[in-house]
C-alpha cells in the first residue's frame, strides 16, 4: 500500500506533519503488512510551508507511481491551487476515478471541491473556509461541527489538529480498530488540552 500526502508552498505544517506521524508510525510499528508513507509535489525543489519550515518532497505527483491514499493538506498555500485550468485537478480526478482514497485536511477541501471531487457530498474544512468551500461548489453538504467526515471514498477533515483524527479513522479504516489503538498508544496521543 502507498500513502501519498501533498507538499506544496504555504501548506500547514501540522496539517501533513500530523497525518504523516500517525500513518509513518503505523506503517513502521504496527502494520503487518508493506505500507509506504511518503510525499509529492509539483517538483522535488523543497517547499517552504506556512510558518516557515522547509521540506524536501520524496516524488512529484507524476513519477510517484500508484498510490492508494492521497492526503491534500491545507494551508493558505491552496488558494493558489485553484485555478480553473490548474493541472493538478486533472491529476486528482484521475487518481478519485482510478479509485484512490482521496483525503484532505483543512482548506485542502478546497482544492478537491475546485477539482469537482466534492460535488453532491457531504464535507468539512477549516472553520472559517465553510464560505470559501462552498463559493466553489454550492453542491457541498457543509458539515462544520465534524472533526472528520467520511464519505466512502473521499474523507474530509477540519483543520490542523483534526488531520490526526483523521488519519487515525483512515488506520481504523485500512488495518482496524486495534492498528489504530496500538499506534495512538505509540505516538501518545491522548488530547487533553489545558485550556
Amino acid at each position: 500500500m502507498r500513502i501519498a500526502i501533498a507538499l506544496f508552498d504555504g501548506a500547514e505544517e501540522l496539517d501533513f506533519a500530523g497525518p504523516w506521524e500517525v500513518l509513518a508510525y503505523w506503517a513502521g510499528e504496527v502494520s503487518k503488512d508493506p505500507v509506504e508513507v511518503t510525499t509529492v509535489a509539483a517538483t522535488l525543489d523543497p517547499i517552504t510551508a506556512a510558518k516557515g519550515l522547509r521540506v524536501i518532497p520524496e516524488h512529484t505527483l507524476h513519477d510517484a507511481g500508484p498510490v492508494d491514499v492521497f492526503l491534500m493538506p491545507g494551508g493558505r498555500g491552496t488558494r493558489a491551487l485553484l485555478g480553473v485550468d490548474e493541472p493538478l485537478h486533472v491529476a486528482l480526478r484521475a487518481m478519485a476515478g482510478g479509485g484512490t482514497l482521496m483525503t484532505s485536511v483543512c482548506t485542502g477541501s478546497l482544492v478537491y471541491a475546485a477539482a469537482g471531487l466534492l460535488r453532491n457530498r457531504p464535507a468539512t474544512t477549516y472553520w472559517s473556509a465553510f464560505d470559501e468551500l462552498l463559493a466553489l461548489d454550492p453542491t457541498i453538504k457543509p458539515c462544520p461541527d465534524d472533526r472528520f467526515v467520511d464519505d466512502g471514498d473521499v474523507i474530509t477533515s477540519a483543520g490542523v489538529s483534526a488531520g490526526i483524527d483523521m488519519a487515525l479513522h483512515l488506520v481504523v479504516r485500512l488495518a482496524g480498530e486495534d492498528a489504530a489503538r496500538a499506534t495512538k498508544r505509540g505516538i501518545q496521543y491522548d488530547p487533553q488540552p489545558p485550556v
